[in-house]
């Protein structure tokens, strides 16, 4: 199980961004953090057997960052990327919206790009979820974590529909990836 959670303080609009991530990715528990510090969202991670948490985190009032980590006996330790957000869009924005379409894939646009194919490995392992093409994954799962470049070159990170190849949301673009995490 994998636990994701806010910045002490959220915003309306990444309490929402947090729902639909929660909402789009399999075997993720949304916990309200409260005044909970570091040490606080691990023990309730030990509590709620989970193994990883996502942390996003708030920047001038809307989502900023988005940082993974493993749970260990010592508290959270950060696994890379660091992945800083440059612009979201909720799933209420999108004209396909739906209420629960869980990706249980992940799919990179048909470009020969190795930092989309790093990001993508790496938050595969982190979420559990298989890489496929786009044309083998809409065969055997109804939604996608579909990686892509916007038309700044930004690492866009949207949720797919594959039986209509529509976008349904929450979409996130990135604007930097941090890969020296400190351990």
């Amino acid at each position: 199980m994998i636990l994701l959670t806010t910045s002490r303080r959220p915003t309306g609009r990444l309490r929402t961004f947090c729902r639909d991530l929660a909402n789009s990715i399999p075997d993720v528990t949304r916990v309200n953090r409260g005044k909970m510090s570091l040490d606080g969202v691990a023990e309730k991670a030990i509590e709620l057997e989970a193994e990883r948490v996502v942390v996003v985190d708030r920047w001038h009032g809307g989502p900023g960052k988005i940082g993974l980590f493993q749970v260990s006996s010592t508290g959270l330790k950060p696994v890379p990327p660091l992945m800083l957000i440059g612009g979201i869009r909720l799933r209420r924005e999108f004209e396909e919206a739906t209420r629960r379409a869980l990706s249980s894939a992940i799919t990179v646009e048909p470009e020969d790009s190795a930092e989309l194919t790093r990001i993508a490995e790496q938050l595969s392992k982190f979420f559990g979820l298989p890489v496929l093409p786009l044309g083998e994954a809409s065969e055997n799962h109804r939604a996608s974590m579909h990686f892509s470049f916007d038309s700044s070159r930004r690492i866009q990170i949207t949720f797919m529909l594959l039986s209509r190849m529509v976008e349904i949301g929450p979409r996130v673009a990135l604007s930097k990836l941090i890969w020296g995490v400190p351990s």
